[in-house]
């Protein structure tokens, strides 16, 4: 008996070392691969916003670099116009083919957005190259359909802790976004090892990312804590008005103008003529100096979170390339500053809050986002940050940015509100079972 447990063991230790080994090299692949892309997008991203700046009158192009992009997605990219929705929903359904294509068309597309001066992010970017370039090397490898799901997982692990240089963040990110209420732990070593080893190859590779000042070690206070929670809601209604607003222009543009190509030009003639009536160009493009001033204390101006909002939907909603997840950053931190303000709270400690915790609420994912906070912030407040992200999540509902994104566990116990088909189809799982 004792031989029979032994050589099980053995066994067993056995089968552990050669799937370790396995997913750590294929999990290394992937992030060599996303690091890699997420540099060269973080490089020409740099190039693109620079040339803007120094060119403002680049903006008088964006309907029609809006109509280049649409016309080109319209004619060849096929399922790559799905976007992230397409990545998710392959770690599901697993079988579907992510285009290899995807990669160079979102490259090109969220660089033509930036030179323009649509407002939107970068994650979306990484995300979408990671995955393409993973499930591109799956099929180089001929790897089974099981191994595919964990290999895609990666290549989302990897693009998004590359492009941040958040890899603890990235790593958590891959296992935790494809569902609302579960995290993926078979890709716990793939995960692992492409966000860390994208990170130092992006570093490697000389791409630059943002660095923001350390939060203060704060101690419990209830009184903190109450505001700290006050202002959480704030920021998961700020997330779903975020979500609402955009999934609404889609909706409004695809029911009224049906030939895409057309929608953004009409979306980049909204954000000339919102410029001009503002005023200003701050809500153009990633926006990063609203986030440096709201976290630096220096103040922004009290609806510049709401004005950010509006950009951006309207970017995205038209269907210009990009990501959600640096504008949620600047409406986060820019809303956290003016909300800090009234409460009477440290308006650079609650921009650091709403920074991660808007994003917690549209993503849903609270888990990622706090670690985030820590990458980015410093460990001196990790119970705020936990606190602001887990509220914002539990107040968003279950609408996100991504709608592909399923419901495994719903955030609320007892009635459930269908507020979409995802929860509607886990309704009736539910009642299938009883």
């Amino acid at each position: 008996m004792l031989l029979g447990l032994l050589h099980l063991n053995l066994r067993d230790f056995a089968s552990f070392w050669r799937t370790f080994a396995k997913w750590t090299l294929l999990g290394g692949a992937v992030g060599v691969l996303s690091g890699t892309a997420s540099a060269i997008f973080l490089i020409t991203l740099g190039w693109a916003t620079n040339i803007r700046l120094d060119f403002p009158a680049l903006l008088w192009l964006l309907p029609l670099g809006g109509f280049l992009v649409g016309w080109l997605y319209y004619r060849f990219a096929g399922t790559s116009a799905q976007g992230n929705n397409l990545v998710i929903d392959e770690v599901h359904v697993n079988q579907a083919r992510i285009p290899a294509r995807m990669a160079p068309f979102v490259l090109f597309g969220t660089i033509m957005t930036h030179l323009f001066g649509g407002s939107a992010g970068r994650e979306g970017t990484a995300i979408q190259m990671g995955a393409s370039l993973a499930d591109s090397l799956r099929r180089v490898l001929r790897l089974s359909r099981a191994d595919r799901r964990l290999i895609i997982m990666a290549g989302i692990s990897g693009g998004f802790g590359s492009v941040f240089g958040t890899p603890v963040a990235g790593f958590v990110f891959g296992m935790e976004v494809q569902s609302i209420g579960r995290i993926r732990y078979e890709g716990i070593i793939p995960c692992l090892v492409a966000a860390y080893v994208g990170d130092l190859t992006t570093r490697w590779w000389g791409a630059a990312h943002s660095h923001y000042p350390h939060l203060a070690n704060l101690e419990i206070e209830p009184g903190l804590l109450i505001k700290v929670a006050i202002a959480a809601v704030a920021f998961g209604l700020t997330s779903t008005l975020f979500v609402e607003l955009t999934h609404a222009i889609k909706a409004l543009q695809a029911r009224y103008i049906p030939y895409p190509p057309l929608r953004p030009v009409i979306g980049g003639a909204a954000i000339v003529a919102l410029t001009l009536l503002f005023g200003t160009t701050d809500y153009l493009g990633l926006s990063l100096p609203l986030i440096q001033q709201s976290v630096n204390g220096t103040g922004v101006v009290t609806f510049a979170f709401l004005l950010k909002l509006i950009f951006t939907a309207i970017t995205l909603g038209s269907g210009f390339l990009g990501g959600e997840v640096t504008p949620l950053f600047v409406i986060g931190s820019t809303l956290g500053s003016t909300v800090g303000t009234l409460l009477g709270v440290d308006p650079a400690f609650m921009a650091a809050l709403g920074f991660v915790a808007v994003f917690a609420g549209a993503s849903n994912t609270p888990l990622a986002c706090a670690l985030m906070g820590i990458e980015l912030f410093g460990g001196g407040s990790p119970l705020y940050l936990i606190l602001g992200c887990v509220i914002a999540y539990l107040v968003s509902g279950h609408r996100g940015i991504y709608h592909t994104q399923r419901i495994d566990s719903p955030k609320y116990s007892g009635v459930l509100v269908l507020q979409d088909e995802s929860l509607r189809a886990f309704a009736e799982r539910q009642r299938t079972r009883k």
